[in-house]
């Protein structure tokens, strides 16, 4: 039986076995030994964690392992899926669905092609928290909250950056073809550099080919004096890019992984906007698992914000361990 169809009668239980404990506790407020327990049979929840993520992408590893920390922490079972094409994203929320599923974390890429499927699965009464992209459109799709950064906010703080280090002629590196928040990241980026920005198309799935796209840039184009990915993996193409076209050219990147945090620290990358991705996994379980046990809404109406930090030389080595330990 699905929790949610359980739901009733376990608050009534509940009920009775909270009346029965305070008939028995000390009336002082001492709060006894000061050790709880976790609600019964958690391990009966089921919790879908349905990304857009390609496989092997280090982000996503680091998404993953957030959402997997919490179903170990929180003794539910946790079923990890992802896929980036929209369409097959939506087949699986609906096979999460069809499959009784107590609560679905989503990221939202491509909002228009998993809007019907995300407002059926709320029709439904399975509650959904959105990570990582659709901090737009949540609410308008009956989402709890959203778990992510304002792309907003960070872009403009990546668009300031480059200005701090100079550069006066950059490209932004997209490696998602129809990916809103990178857009968006782009256009915010964009809005507070004082230069010129123009965007670059690569594919994550082709790192060696992104690679040689972004070295042919550079080559055609000797005024272009930074680079801008949105990305970890991208942001390793880029660097070897730089380095292969000769040039000294400074690079900032969105998002955080080991190899990311050493070039930062070794000063082949100028920063990295960390959105902690770690932190999307993990409270995308919990506000899932906050919803089916204790009916609890988190975010007030907001979203959460996992970020933006900014990882600079002087900050690198403290989140370095994180990193290479995939929980950053």
């Amino acid at each position: 039986m699905s929790i949610r169809r359980g739901l009733v009668a376990g608050l009534a239980a509940g009920a009775m076995l909270f009346a029965a404990a305070c008939s028995t506790s000390d009336d002082s407020g001492g709060g006894g030994d000061g050790e709880g327990s976790a609600p019964a049979k958690t391990g009966d929840i089921r919790i879908d964690v349905i990304t857009h993520g390609a496989p092997g992408d280090s982000f996503w590893d680091v998404v993953k392992a957030g959402a997997e920390q919490a179903g170990d922490d929180l003794n539910v079972d946790l079923h990890y899926q992802s896929a980036p094409d929209p369409g097959d994203q939506s087949t699986l929320i609906d096979g999460a669905v069809a499959d009784d599923t107590d609560g679905l974390v989503i990221s939202m890429a491509n909002p228009d092609g998993l809007e019907a499927s995300i407002k059926a699965a709320v029709a439904a009464g399975v509650p959904v928290i959105t990570i990582n992209s659709g901090i737009d459109d949540w609410q308008a799709f009956g989402a709890i909250t959203h778990v992510g950064q304002s792309e907003t906010v960070a872009g403009e703080a990546a668009g300031e950056q480059l200005n701090e280090a100079g550069v006066t002629d950059a490209i932004c590196v997209i490696q998602e073809a129809g990916n809103i928040a990178l857009e968006e990241r782009c256009r915010a980026a964009a809005s507070t550099f004082d230069g010129t920005m123009k965007n670059l198309q690569t594919d994550n799935t082709d790192l060696q080919g992104s690679q040689a796209t972004i070295e042919a840039q550079l080559q055609a184009n000797d005024k272009i004096d930074g680079v801008l990915t949105l990305g970890g993996d991208m942001a390793g193409a880029a660097v070897a890019a730089v380095e292969a076209s000769g040039r000294e050219i400074p690079i900032g990147t969105f998002d955080l992984n080991a190899e990311v945090a050493q070039n930062v620290l070794d000063g082949k990358l100028l920063f990295a906007v960390d959105q902690q991705p770690y932190v999307q996994g993990y409270l995308g379980v919990t506000g899932i698992y906050l919803k089916v046990i204790n009916g609890n809404d988190i975010g007030g109406g907001q979203p959460v914000n996992s970020g933006p930090a900014i990882i600079t030389a002087d900050n690198a080595e403290a989140v370095l361990g994180f990193a290479k330990g995939g929980t950053r």
